[in-house]
């Protein structure tokens, strides 16, 4: 009973009553990105924007993105939830609420925010609920958070481009992707940053649906 009890939690966002009540200190994370030495917090120059996103395990979505031309620095981190500044251990019980994401900032002179989006939906499972392959649970969710009305009308826009292109691969399945204007973001912990760069060998969940986008 325990066990169907822990995986029900995990599946089932929390309310204000449930959620961990968390801290009001922020959890040490790394001063610069591991790849590029870039300040992982800033300031960035001037003229970039953010975009956070949420594909299951962010180990492997980070590397995904901090490859893409146009990119400034990315990071790992903790969105979409309630509980303040949570620990990796809190958030996997899933009483905090947050999906685990990536914070993108990129030069939108460099990379539009279509062409991320595009790379978002392909490079994953958006139709999966609270889970992405083998990793269950609502911090696994597909999620896109944004930071302006403009970035969030694209987002959607994307959404249905990506939903018609499922439709004509007669797949049968809905996108279950939460889309948003962003909350906080909580900086993940020092060994999160970049892990797929620290451990080469270590576990990227990242399996995309093989069907392309037509998006930019």
């Amino acid at each position: 009973m325990f066990l169907i009890d822990m995986f029900n939690k995990k599946n089932i966002l929390p309310d204000a009553e449930t959620a961990l009540a968390g801290r009001a200190e922020e959890i040490p994370t790394a001063a610069a990105h591991f790849v590029s030495g870039r300040p992982l917090k800033g300031p960035y120059p001037d003229g970039m924007k953010k975009v956070l996103f949420g594909m299951g395990c962010f180990w492997g979505a980070e590397r995904l993105f901090w490859q893409v031309p146009g990119v400034h620095v990315t990071a790992v981190g903790y969105s979409g939830g309630l509980t303040p500044n949570p620990t990796y251990q809190e958030t996997t019980t899933g009483l905090t609420g947050h999906a685990e994401v990536v914070l993108v900032v990129y030069d939108p002179e460099k990379q539009s925010l279509a062409r991320l989006l595009k790379t978002f939906f392909e490079e994953h499972d958006p139709t999966q609920g609270m889970r992405q392959g083998n990793d269950i649970g609502t911090t696994y969710r597909s999620a896109i958070y944004v930071f302006d009305e403009e970035q969030l009308a694209e987002a959607n826009a994307a959404r249905n481009t990506f939903k018609r292109a499922l439709r004509a691969f007669n797949h049968g399945r809905e996108i279950t992707t939460e889309i948003a204007i962003a909350g906080p973001f909580y900086f993940a912990e020092d060994y999160h940053q970049q892990y797929l760069a620290k451990n080469p060998g270590g576990y990227c969940g990242l399996r995309g649906t093989g069907v392309s986008c037509p998006i930019g």
